[in-house]
């Protein structure tokens, strides 16, 4: 029995560690609010998008950055200013992002190039995997990575023997395998 109960309390603790997303423009993102009058929260509680500059436009505060900053943070910065601004006193907003609005693309010598739909447990090559895997002309010492305008070039055989240096892929990144020459 402290076992079960101490696994629940490891898990309880991780849980917010796995929930979170980093909003970037463009991201839809849909805001529940509660603690507040039931007619209030149907005005509020919807789908948004963050416009190009990452910012949310919402009833009542206007403007909320959004772009760079966790879900938990932009959550308490949406409670804050609709307490300061003095229009509830308890709110409690939760954010969640939609999973489908989130890609990393994987081209090159794939058996299926295209958007692979991002999970918060996605890696390099769990992408190409979602792809269809290498096809018979890829170059797997060759593997070019883009993440937020960085290009590394990834010779997966090495990640193949060390799971380890398996990198974590991230919304937006890009993924171009090689063609061989041979």
């Amino acid at each position: 029995m402290r076992l079960f109960a101490l696994l629940f309390l490891l898990l309880a603790g991780a849980a917010p560690l796995f929930a979170q997303a980093t909003l970037r423009p463009g991201d839809t993102i849909e805001i529940r609010l509660s603690g507040v009058p039931a007619d209030e929260i149907q005005q509020f509680s919807a789908t948004y998008t963050l416009d190009d500059q990452g910012f949310l436009n919402l009833p009542y505060i206007n403007q909320v950055k959004a772009g760079g900053l966790t879900q938990n943070v932009v959550q308490g910065e949406i409670e804050r200013k609709l307490v300061a601004e003095r229009i509830y006193t308890h709110p409690t907003i939760t954010i969640i992002v939609q999973p489908t609005a989130r890609f990393v693309n994987v081209g090159g010598a794939v058996r299926n190039p295209g958007r692979i739909p991002f999970t918060p447990d996605l890696t390099l090559l769990s992408a190409i995997n979602a792809a269809g895997g290498f096809n018979d002309f890829a170059d797997q010492r060759k593997v070019r990575w883009v993440h937020e305008g960085k290009v590394e070039m990834i010779d997966t055989r090495k990640l193949r023997k060390d799971p380890s240096l398996d990198s974590k892929i991230y919304p937006g990144d890009q993924i171009e395998v090689a063609q061989s020459l041979w």
